[in-house]
């Protein structure tokens, strides 16, 4: 079974690839790029381990987003995701392959993270496949609006797609009012 603190760098994945959601309704190639450089900036908010040994765990995020400088689209995002008094350090990095995603959170499969094998966005969402050793799963992300993404990882068991994670994400108000107006 997965640790409460594994449990919870699968938020950051979430968090990755839920930058993607506000795609709306773009041609995939032709918007990628501007769309990951629109969702940079700072993000916060709540979530919690809907299912397993650790259902009820709450945890916040305190995460930034820097789009790609290379041709690729893409976004790397650091950050902490904090459950009670423990901070763990979260990075993950997405890269448009093609007509998908790959990329890794924190050090990928390998090592201690997962890897991002796949991803599609869509009108109002995006999935990304997910993936560590015999854990496939995959993150869902939908964009309520323009301040708000829902987020929710869930896992393969046998042939059913089980939610385990769930998080709602806030553009930081205060980049806003720096700002004057989102990213």
């Amino acid at each position: 079974m997965l640790s409460k603190l594994r449990v919870l760098s699968l938020a950051v994945l979430a968090v990755t690839g839920s930058l993607a959601a506000t795609a709306m309704a773009a041609p995939a190639h032709a918007n990628d790029k501007a769309f990951f450089e629109s969702v940079g900036g700072t993000w916060k908010g709540p979530g919690e381990i809907v299912a397993g040994k650790y259902k009820g765990t709450k945890f916040v995020c305190n995460l930034i987003g820097d789009p790609a400088r290379s041709r690729a689209a893409g976004i790397t995002l650091d950050g902490t995701c904090r459950v009670g008094v423990f901070n763990q350090k979260m990075s993950a990095t997405i890269t448009q392959k093609g007509k998908s995603y790959t990329g890794k959170f924190l050090d990928g499969a390998a090592g201690e993270g997962l890897d991002i094998v796949s991803g599609r966005v869509t009108a109002d969402r995006v999935t990304m496949g997910i993936n560590r050793k015999k854990l496939n799963g995959a993150m869902v992300a939908r964009l309520n609006d323009s301040e708000t993404l829902n987020i929710t990882i869930s896992v393969s068991v046998g042939a059913t797609l089980v939610p385990v994670i769930g998080m709602t994400l806030k553009r930081d108000a205060q980049e806003v009012a720096t700002t004057g107006a989102i990213r």
